[in-house]
């Protein structure tokens, strides 16, 4: 929305738009040049009061006069130095005319100063020397002149006496321009959505409130519009205080020689307003300087892009360095900085919804609303943008004023290679990364995005990586989010990262990550695999059947995850894996009877061979120390599975519908991190095995649609049993009176147990049951 119920400009009627200058300055130059104007001048300029003074402002050879109506027309407010020879001037006068003209024609505020001289004087000035031999045009201009200074005389200003202080009354003078010119950044006109964030904003600084200091941090990803936002809040806010300091591109200064003091030294010369009367020699005395001179100040301090967090420990180290009633807004990329730094609030700014982003890019693409030929063409690109404000912009910049084969033409292009103008933003986060996360960031744009949390940071871990710190940093960089359990990437950091591994090298084989069914095909097919492929996912794109040899995989020694949802991938009966690092294998359909002897299986923590033709996964015993998931569901193959006791971390075993398997193995007990068995299907599957030892672990059971007969008295073992299914298991003839001291069961499903003929005595001991099913039971 272009104008919002809060977010509008903070002037009057006028819109600020039209003032170049805050303040213009009339004054006769032989009096008051080099004393009391020139030190009026310097004070408004310390105070960032962009001020007009002809001597400085005129360029050379110009007209003077209509420039300096100009500039008088351009101004919020007039400043009338009268002195004794004022009225000498006829310039002097005729720049008096035009101020008193916009006075009442601008509403342009007039402040007049009456320098040595009586207002009397300035109201019944004398023209007598101008009057003599004027013909009718001069007395005119005479009259205008009269009336002029009759109508400033009348205003309320400043007396300097002979005997004043003139550095109080310029001060008085500085507070009261300062209250009255509204202090406006520029801000994109085209902004949406502005309203929800300065109200947050807004109600977290509780600026009505003298109490004490508060800050406030405002975080996002790159390009997300924190910037915007803040400049916003500051054209709102900013005329509530008399110090105010605005640092912009904090992350870039600071890295420049010393500029962590020069921005030390900015901080200082805004909210004191001493620009030029100080100078601080290094960082430390910078601190000193700020404690010593702001801890009794009221200051507004507005910190953007911080990326580190020595710029906050040297800028605005704490609370008590500033006066009560102090605020402190700063942006950042990194959640965790503000978090160490302890603001009192932090606002993370979201993407923007449909409607708002559509608004965004047509106010940038079409003044306003799409074209009706351009509308579905529109909703394409506002999707790839997926709410960022900067893809919007760019983006609808880059469209404007083309024709449709154009767009359709651009649109196909940003699909396969991104706007760099938009990736050099949100590089920027990730440049910040040490390698190790930069890692973890890219096996998550080319693979783990949508997956569990807590599944991702498994196989991490079993390369060896700080999983949780590494994902921390990204979500604290904004460059995930975690949802629900789940990892999230936006889609233009997904194609950014996508990008980044393209550019590795122009031979797909050479990459690190593969994931596009033709560079997969390729590399397999034609056997260029190198050491430097850490991961392969290949999707089931097309139904043409891929031959892979064990030639395809030699070179791959770093292979750390291999995921394939293809049924047309056929293997050769001598095919080996190479890679003693693979830590999530899936592989859908997997053709082959059972894995090859030389797997490596040491680093493996999730194993997926869902639908396979495996009858049973490998021949001896194989050391699996931290394997955490094994899914065979679908495998009609399978007759066995391996024993437990080498797997001693396993926490999910899926068999559902292993239609020939008929036993699991007897070492159950050995499973003490299980927690989901499901054996769902598993036709010929007519028995459990016995529990020869306590199981506390939450555990999940379904062996509905087996051939259980019976379960063992050894169940109550599982303590931490919290459901068991036993639906349409037609040959279950009872269940064991133990049953009853499973006191965490809380779902028992025996629908279509039709052999079924009575229940324990005693289940009223279930005092967690939630869910007793019992349909077509007897």
């Amino acid at each position: 929305m272009a104008s919002t119920k809060i977010y509008r400009s903070p002037s009057s009627s006028t819109s600020h738009s039209q003032w170049s200058y805050h303040v213009f300055l009339s004054f006769r130059g032989e009096d008051t040049r080099r004393s009391f104007t020139d030190h009026l001048y310097s004070a408004l300029i310390r105070c960032n009061i962009k001020t007009f003074r002809d001597a400085e402002e005129l360029p050379k050879g110009g007209e003077i006069k209509p420039e300096l109506l100009q500039a008088i027309e351009e101004s919020r407010v007039s400043i009338i130095v009268f002195s004794k020879t004022y009225a000498d001037s006829k310039w002097c006068l005729e720049e008096l005319v035009k101020i008193m003209n916009c006075k009442k024609e601008r509403k342009q505020k007039v402040i007049p100063i009456f320098y040595h001289v009586d207002p009397s004087q300035v109201r019944n000035q004398s023209f007598t020397h101008y009057e003599e031999n004027a013909d009718e045009e001069e007395k005119e201009k005479i009259k205008r002149w009269k009336t002029a200074m009759r109508e400033a005389g009348n205003l309320a200003g400043y007396d300097v006496k002979v005997d004043s202080y003139e550095s109080e009354i310029i001060h008085d003078i500085n507070e009261e321009i300062h209250g009255t010119i509204p202090m406006v950044l520029d801000v994109d006109e085209n902004i949406v959505g502005m309203d929800s964030h300065l109200e947050r904003l807004i109600s977290a600084l509780e600026i009505q409130s003298n109490d004490g200091v508060r800050m406030v941090g405002v975080c996002g990803l790159g390009g997300i519009g924190k910037t915007t936002i803040i400049t916003a809040l500051y054209n709102i806010i900013s005329n509530q205080f008399r110090s105010i300091s605005f640092l912009t591109n904090v992350r870039e200064e600071s890295i420049r020689d010393s500029g962590l003091v020069k921005l030390q030294q900015q901080l200082l010369d805004d909210t004191l307003g001493v620009k030029g009367q100080l100078t601080l020699k290094n960082i430390h005395e910078g601190v000193k300087v700020i404690k010593d001179k702001l801890s009794s100040k009221r200051v507004l301090i507005f910190l953007d892009d911080i990326d580190n967090l020595r710029q906050l420990e040297h800028l605005v180290g704490k609370h008590a360095w500033f006066g009560p009633g102090s605020r402190v807004v700063i942006t950042t990329r990194r959640k965790d900085l503000l978090t160490a730094h302890r603001v009192d609030y932090m606002y993370e700014v979201d993407i923007l919804n449909d409607d708002e982003a559509l608004q965004l890019f047509c106010r940038y693409a079409f003044d306003h609303l799409p074209k009706k030929d351009y509308r579905d063409l529109s909703i394409h690109v506002v999707r790839y943008a997926a709410g960022l404000p900067l893809a919007l912009k760019v983006l609808g910049s880059l469209f404007r004023a083309r024709s449709l084969p154009d767009w359709k033409s651009e649109l196909k292009k940003l699909k396969n290679m991104p706007n760099m103008d938009i990736v050099n933003v949100l590089k920027l986060s990730y440049d910040g990364l040490d390698d190790q996360q930069k890692c973890i960031f890219l096996d998550i744009a080319c693979y783990f995005k949508g997956n569990d949390v807590q599944r991702v940071t498994r196989i991490l871990d079993g390369s060896k990586f700080n999983a949780e710190s590494g994902i921390n940093a990204l979500v604290d960089r904004c460059l995930i989010t975690i949802s629900k359990n789940m990892i999230e990437m936006h889609d233009l950091l997904i194609q950014m990262g996508r990008e980044m591994v393209d550019k590795e090298c122009t031979e797909p084989g050479e990459r690190s990550r593969l994931w596009r069914y033709e560079d997969v095909y390729r590399v397999l097919e034609i056997n260029t695999g190198s050491k430097n492929i850490e991961g392969i996912f290949l999707h089931d794109y097309t139904s043409k059947e891929i031959q892979v040899t064990s030639e395809a995989f030699n070179k791959m020694t770093r292979l750390r995850w291999l995921i394939v949802s293809n049924n047309h991938v056929k293997l050769s009966e001598d095919f080996a894996f190479p890679s003693y690092g693979l830590t999530c294998l899936r592989w859908d359909g997997y053709s082959l009877s059972s894995l090859p002897s030389n797997f490596h299986a040491k680093s493996l923590v999730e194993l997926h061979l869902n639908n396979s033709n495996i009858k049973e996964l490998w021949q001896g015993n194989m050391c699996l120390k931290i394997l955490r998931c094994i899914d065979l569901s679908g495998s009609q193959q399978l007759i066995q599975v391996p024993e437990f006791s080498t797997m001693p971390k396993l926490e999910y075993l899926i068999l559902s519908g292993c239609v020939s398997l008929e036993k699991l193995p007897g070492d159950i007990h050995k499973l003490r991190h299980l927690s989901v068995l499901h054996c769902n299907g598993c036709a010929k599957l007519a028995s459990f095995p016995e529990i020869k030892r306590k199981i506390e672990t939450p555990v999940k059971l379904s062996l509905d649609e087996t051939a259980i007969k019976e379960l063992p008295s050894s169940i109550q073992l599982l303590s931490g049993l919290h459901c068991l299914s036993l639906n349409n298991c037609k040959n279950l003839e009872s269940l064991p009176n133990s049953i009853c001291n499973l006191r965490r069961l809380k779902i028992l499903g025996l629908d279509g147990c039709s052999k079924l003929c009575k229940l324990p005595e005693d289940l009223e001991r279930l005092s967690h049951l939630e869910v007793l099913s019992l349909k077509s039971v007897k």
